[in-house]
């Protein structure tokens, strides 16, 4: 272990919340990128290892946990959301991690992230979303494109993608959060952040899938066109972006727009960010290039009291309302002796 103190503080490295398991995941998935960046952020976090638990369901994306060199654990299909609820809730101390995909999250299991979100449960959930079924062999799933290609829709899919931004949103999420698992420093940034907040974070990773659906999210997030589809978010900051600063979003009246000006000279009503907004946060969770920039970064963050801090304090007033006496609690009221 290459935990090392310094001026009496303990210092983590990225490969100190790596296990001795060999990690396979197809050549070149991006999951081996998302693992790295996980890994990255925990040592940033200076948290120990055995306070951290990652659970996980059922996809290429839950092999993760076994990567970890921290508590784990590997459920079925659909449902680590209701296991890491458990776990937070029966020791508020620990620091709960959900790894999930888009299958797992959003189809059998969608029903648990529904209510996660509106409990506001204080775990932290990465999802995974590279549009289709990895580990079953090219399967449509719920973000599939429509009209998209695969084995199990020979003439195109017919269906509507859910959008994961907008359903959190929608669902109460308290923070919200979207890049891509190219952009590793934004990445590890995000889980950092998603930590820091009290309750359910959700980040949402675009992630390629090299074998069953290559290059799905490459019209805006390869290096050279980035800049220009990316609508990197700033609390506080104006909607700009563009690869020379020159476009802006405006919102006015429900309604979207594109403005282009010189760099050093932006117009006053380009629309500023502000992710306590939820209004402005769900019209950005459903911009789609090619007509506008693809949101990245914090979408919506606020403050509420988390569902364990909650259950808690009910359990503390019940202390004081009754008697903790199992002795008086047995024999109070009408009894009644059988014999």
């Amino acid at each position: 272990m290459s935990v090392t103190e310094q001026e009496g503080q303990i210092t983590y490295k990225w490969t100190d919340f790596k296990s001795d398991q060999d990690v396979r995941w197809c050549p070149g998935c991006e999951d081996y990128a998302i693992l790295k960046a996980f890994q990255t952020a925990l040592a940033e976090l200076d948290i120990p290892r055995e306070k951290h638990v990652v659970v996980s369901g059922i996809g290429c994306s839950s092999r993760l946990p076994y990567y970890m060199s921290t508590y784990g654990f590997h459920g079925i299909h659909g449902r680590p959301i209701p296991i890491a609820t458990g776990v937070k809730v029966a020791n508020p101390d620990l620091v709960v991690w959900v790894i999930t995909g888009d299958g797992d999250c959003l189809s059998i299991g969608g029903n648990h992230l529904i209510h996660v979100m509106r409990r506001n449960v204080d775990i932290k959930i990465l999802l995974f979303d590279n549009r289709i079924y990895g580990l079953t062999k090219g399967q449509y799933s719920p973000t599939s494109d429509k009209g998209m290609v695969n084995r199990t829709a020979p003439m195109g899919t017919v269906e509507e993608p859910v959008e994961p931004v907008a359903l959190a949103l929608a669902s109460g999420a308290t923070f919200v959060a979207r890049t891509d698992a190219a952009y590793l420093k934004h990445l590890i940034h995000l889980i950092v952040e998603a930590h820091k907040h009290k309750g359910t974070a959700f980040l949402h990773i675009y992630q390629n899938c090299y074998v069953y659906n290559d290059g799905v999210f490459d019209d805006f997030t390869q290096r050279d066109v980035r800049d220009d589809r990316n609508l990197v978010l700033e609390h506080g900051k104006p909607l700009i972006f563009g690869k020379n600063r020159d476009k802006g979003l405006r919102f006015k009246d429900g309604m979207v727009e594109i403005a282009e000006f010189e760099p050093a000279d932006p117009p006053e009503d380009i629309t500023i960010f502000d992710e306590t907004n939820l209004s402005l946060a769900f019209a950005l969770s459903k911009l789609y290039w090619p007509r506008f920039p693809v949101p990245m970064g914090v979408i919506r963050r606020v403050e509420q009291p988390s569902f364990e801090e909650l259950i808690y304090g009910q359990i503390e007033k019940a202390k004081q309302k009754f008697s903790t006496d199992l002795n008086k609690l047995i024999y109070s009221g009408d009894v009644w002796e059988v014999k």
